[in-house]
């Protein structure tokens, strides 16, 4: 939002001076749910992470934060409601988390982690993280996702993973080793997306229908939220495996012949 971003000069984002709360106030949205239980769980993975591990944080915290506010994606889509988790509710996590290189005179923050798009702001982009890489209740393949900077930064932004078959395929090349580097994964993301322009992938690797019922009982279920262990998502219905392994064959064969700068192909 322009009007909340204006809010954010370089003063700001450096730490030299406060946010401007009351101006916040006007231009953000409370979440539906108490913002305690929230802040209690960004603490959290604030004490489980020391900061050279910071990015770490991101895996932890991606599955906790979708089962604790327990939003639809109506909900989620509220730009002013990720304006006030990070700069009202929670804006030093912001700065803990995306903090600029101490090569820096002033380490800043990029503007958009408070307010930017879905796949750039710092609360968003967890949670649509979540919501679109979970395989209904299993929230595994958002660990893997989230403990990949690359997943996270360029595939979470690309409108092939609305389709969860072509998510769950590129997860299951990831956790298989098969893209191990960065340039690997964006090679395989950018190989995957271009195949969709001419592939119709719902077609191809059809996805079974979510059942919206079941997600809008997981929703008003708040219960016991585990630290130690994953919580379970919404079970309104899994990824049909037989589609994810119709894309995984696919997107290997896609990946082998993708260009990766220092890979060396044997004729």
């Amino acid at each position: 939002m322009e009007a909340a971003a204006r809010l954010l000069g370089i003063a700001v984002l450096e730490e030299r001076e406060p946010l401007p709360f009351a101006a916040i106030d006007r231009l953000s949205s409370t979440t539906p749910r108490p913002a305690g239980p929230v802040r209690e769980l960004i603490d959290e993975a604030v004490r489980r992470h020391p900061p050279e591990s910071r990015t770490a944080a991101d895996a932890w915290l991606a599955p906790r934060l979708h089962a604790s506010l327990r939003l639809t994606r109506a909900e989620a889509a509220d730009r002013g409601l990720w304006n006030h988790l990070a700069m009202r509710v929670a804006p030093d996590y912001v700065f803990w988390r995306h903090r600029g290189r101490a090569s820096r005179t002033v380490p800043s923050v990029n503007r958009a982690r408070f307010t930017g798009l879905y796949d750039q702001q710092t609360f968003a982009r967890l949670w649509w993280a979540a919501e679109l890489f979970r395989d209904g209740p299993d929230y595994r393949p958002v660990v893997v996702a989230c403990g990949n900077q690359d997943v996270l930064n360029t595939v979470l932004g690309m409108g092939m993973i609305m389709h969860r078959p072509v998510a769950q395929a590129i997860l299951t090349l990831v956790a298989d080793g098969v893209a191990k580097s960065g340039r690997e994964v964006n090679a395989l993301a950018q190989a995957a997306n271009a195949a969709g322009s001419t592939l119709v992938y719902e077609a191809l690797a059809p996805d079974s229908r979510q059942d919206p019922a079941r997600y809008v009982d997981w929703a008003d279920d708040h219960g016991f939220l585990p630290y130690d262990s994953l919580p379970e998502g919404p079970d309104d219905g899994e990824v049909p495996r037989a589609s994810v392994d119709t894309l995984v064959e696919l997107f290997t064969r896609l990946f082998a012949e993708a260009p990766i700068r220092g890979r060396t192909v044997d004729s």
